[in-house]
């Protein structure tokens, strides 16, 4: 029975790197443009995973995002930033694995002391989509404050904070919305399939 349980949790969160891997790969399945917008929906994956299997693999799926990231910064960026600031693991990969574990450990620690599914889910949501927010921009600041970075961004070095700011106002903020909706929409009835098994 145990080792059935091993094979189902494993073969789910196959199946979760493969679409995190998609999505990747596929622009309009990991960016949707919302007018001036592209918001990311690698992030919700990565919850998802964390919510319904745990914080250990929302962080192994989140590690394979962020490594994704890591390569494609030296062998095909995805935009101009990113062979300056994603070849830094510390940008590119950390993050991603912080998200399913902020994720996953909320969701836990809420779900045990409060028992309400949703709200629990719905904050952790919001959680792992700020944690990766917060630290990619917080790590473009704290390591890429150069005139060089800052030109990416339409602004000089002075005014990088303001900069990366109104991204977190922006794309953060709606990215976190995002999460806070599909996230628990999906991992709700994942999970009651899951623990039936």
């Amino acid at each position: 029975m145990r080792k059935k349980k091993s094979t189902y949790h494993i073969s789910i969160l196959a199946i979760l790197t493969a679409i995190i891997i998609l999505q990747d790969f596929i622009p309009m399945l990991g960016n949707i443009p919302i007018g001036p917008l592209s918001l990311t929906t690698l992030h919700v994956t990565v919850i998802i995973t964390a919510i319904v299997l745990g914080p250990v693999d929302g962080a192994i799926v989140g590690g394979v995002w962020g490594v994704l990231t890591w390569i494609r910064a030296f062998v095909f960026p995805s935009s101009p930033l990113a062979p300056l600031v994603f070849v830094n693991p510390l940008v590119s990969v950390l993050p991603r694995i912080m998200i399913g574990l902020v994720a996953g450990w909320t969701f836990i620690i809420l779900f045990k002391f409060f028992k309400h599914l949703l709200s629990s889910m719905v904050i952790a949501s919001i959680l792992g989509a700020l944690t990766n927010t917060i630290l990619v921009l917080g790590f473009i600041y704290i390591f890429y404050h150069t005139p060089e970075v800052a030109k990416l961004y339409g602004v000089n070095v002075s005014n990088l904070f303001k900069a990366l700011s109104a991204i977190f106002v922006t794309n953060g903020l709606a990215e976190m919305v995002l999460a806070a909706i599909i996230a628990p929409m999906i991992a709700m009835p994942l999970r009651k399939i899951y623990q039936k098994r």
